[in-house]
């Protein structure tokens, strides 16, 4: 028993027990049994009279009970099984005077399992003795009893179903945790049933196998960077393969990519380095780059030994009034700015721009304030 267990606890997918349905018993299914009641009551009232109206109702009871049942055994089998019953129930207890509501109930039962509601969105694979007979789209549906049966209603919209890849190997051998989102739908509801048992499970099973392979073929940083081209080697693969099973794959999303946290703080160390690496090119380019302003800027001031005094003197001036504090320079750096002269150099270009007539009559600035 043991060995028996072990061999299918090795087996990860198993399938669990799922009811299996020959139609699917709604609300039209209801409103045809009602009409059959109400019938089968006018019709017993009609033929007997005289009969009393409890048991009548006491049957009414029991067919709508037995719709009841039918609709959570959707089972040709159920409405035989209920159908003996209801005759049972009939010819031992209630009388055989109840026949022309018993017959309109069993008729309305096998009626009412037989008409289908399919919505807009679904489709409805049709087998007729066990073969395949159509595919039925929307609208209302009739089923021959106990000859008809629904293999299953296929939702052909689209479909989102998310998967992931856990400890993976990348081809540079970084386990990673990849997580993704499917885009699919069913293009052949006829191929999707009668290829595949289950096509929901087996897309899923396939998105991981090719997310799987996918990551061992990437090293870790084009797995992070090249998101895009990795969703969509996957979704060409992944459609390869599903679409004999009328499945087709839209599209495949990358959603997280999780790495070790010690190869995390290795990756963030690295990415701090090669940052600290460019800012240090750029100081020096920078630095080259004004050097060569300096280079400029010398070939000037040697010409003009004035300009360079002003720009010595402006370089003063800006540092105490930055600062907002107190210089100490040396006693020579007055001479050897030699202020008299520049200041000098100044006050006659102030005076050649205001009165140029005098200037250029040859008199000096001590004439001209004399003259005033």
């Amino acid at each position: 028993m043991n060995l028996f267990t072990k061999k299918f606890e090795r087996i990860k997918n198993m399938q669990s027990f799922t009811l299996k349905k020959d139609f699917a018993y709604g609300s039209v299914s209801f409103f045809l049994l009602a009409l059959f009641i109400a019938g089968g009551i006018w019709l017993q009232m009609s033929m007997f009279p005289r009969i009393p109206f409890q048991p009548v109702i006491y049957l009414a009871v029991l067919i709508l009970v037995a719709g009841i049942l039918i609709a959570a055994l959707p089972l040709w089998a159920s409405i035989i099984q209920l159908s003996v019953i209801l005759w049972l129930v009939i010819l031992g207890v209630l009388g055989n005077a109840l026949y022309p509501l018993g017959v309109l109930g069993t008729i309305g039962l096998f009626i009412s399992a037989s008409v289908q509601l399919v919505l807009h969105w679904d489709k409805v694979v049709v087998l007729r003795m066990g073969r395949f007979k159509r595919v039925h789209g929307p609208g209302l549906l009739f089923l021959f009893p106990l000859v008809d049966r629904i293999a299953e209603f296929v939702d052909t919209r689209i479909r989102a179903t998310d998967f992931s890849a856990e400890k993976t190997l990348t081809r540079d051998t970084v386990p990673v945790h990849v997580d993704a989102l499917a885009f699919w739908m069913i293009w052949d509801a006829k191929h999707a049933v009668l290829e595949v048992e289950n096509y929901i499970e087996a897309v899923i099973l396939s998105a991981q196998t090719a997310l799987r392979d996918a990551i061992g073929k990437h090293e870790l940083s084009s797995l992070l960077s090249e998101r895009e081209e990795l969703g969509r080697e996957i979704q060409q693969a992944l459609d390869a393969k599903t679409n004999p099973w009328g499945v087709t794959i839209l599209s495949i999303e990358i959603t997280d990519i999780i790495i070790p946290k010690e190869l995390e703080d290795a990756l963030s160390k690295q990415a701090q380095a090669q940052r600290e690496k460019q800012s240090r090119i750029i100081l020096a380019a920078a630095e080259v780059e004004i050097a060569k302003q300096f280079e400029e800027a010398a070939l000037k001031y040697a010409d003009n030994p004035t300009a360079l005094q002003l720009r010595a003197m402006n370089m003063v001036y800006e540092g105490i009034r930055r600062n907002n504090s107190m210089m100490l320079m040396p006693a020579s750096i007055l001479d050897n700015m030699n202020l008299g002269t520049v200041l000098g150099s100044a006050a006659l270009q102030k005076l050649q721009s205001e009165s140029p007539e005098l200037v250029s009559s040859g008199q000096t600035g001590t004439e001209v304030e004399e003259d005033r």
